[in-house]
């Protein structure tokens, strides 16, 4: 990397006023190479007008989506991925807004990544590295990663980790057009399409910590939308239609 490497760190949003405002500003100083864009899916607590404020005040570093409903975590992404390509960001992120994702961690994937193309920050690469989740949910999210390498063969700890870096080809390389899934079952989509088209993919160790502020978008749907993902991933990769 060089002093013109352009970062964008993109983080979704769905009423996240409170935590929005503390985290952009712990983002922004890790590096003066980023750029953070929010995608906000018409909060109604406020949160786009909170960036839209934050906007006026920065230095063309944030930069705001703004969506008329709940859309979803898969398109958001997707729209912010589609948005990094057009705008010819180097090195594009996956930033949770309610804090489980550490700021200070970035450093890390931006030293890592200059090795790789790809870089997950994993839960679970030294031991269960997770705060303040109750037993069963972790239980959920450790089985789940043990079922996604056992069907696909992926080779990642925490396939379902919304914490990652890519370099700018990876995401040329996918068609963005053609992925639909949502939760955690996007993370395992992207994660699988990056390594069959022969990225490197390297974990990190993160400390992720459950949200302090707001309520968890976890629900049935996402975990069975994931349940199913696994299968389907693995047939279309056997049959040559990734």
């Amino acid at each position: 990397m060089n002093n013109n490497t352009k970062i964008l760190v993109i983080i979704p949003t769905y009423d996240e006023v409170e935590n929005i405002q503390k985290l952009i500003p712990l983002v922004l100083v890790q590096d003066p190479r980023i750029g953070v864009l929010v995608i906000d899916d018409g909060s109604p607590d406020g949160t786009a007008e909170q960036v839209e404020k934050m906007m006026a005040k920065t230095d063309h570093r944030l930069h705001l989506i703004k969506r008329p409903r709940k859309m979803g975590l898969g398109t958001a992404y997707v729209d912010g991925f589609k948005y990094a390509l057009k705008e010819r960001y180097d090195l594009i992120f996956e930033m949770d807004a309610d804090f489980s994702h550490d700021p200070d961690a970035i450093p890390e994937f931006l030293k890592t990544i200059e090795d790789y193309d790809l870089v997950v920050g994993s839960r679970y690469i030294r031991g269960v590295n997770v705060i303040n989740w109750p037993m069963s949910r972790l239980i959920l999210s450790w089985l789940a990663n043990f079922y996604t390498r056992v069907v696909t063969g992926l080779p990642l700890k925490d396939a379902t980790s919304g914490y990652k870096c890519f370099k700018r080809n990876v995401l040329e390389a996918i068609d963005l057009d053609n992925v639909h899934s949502d939760g955690y079952a996007f993370q395992i989509e992207i994660d699988f399409k990056v390594w069959q088209k022969g990225f490197r993919l390297k974990e990190i160790p993160i400390v992720f910590i459950d949200r302090y502020i707001g309520i968890s978008k976890m629900n049935r749907k996402i975990i069975r939308e994931a349940v199913w993902m696994v299968w389907k991933l693995r047939l279309l990769s056997l049959f040559g239609k990734l």
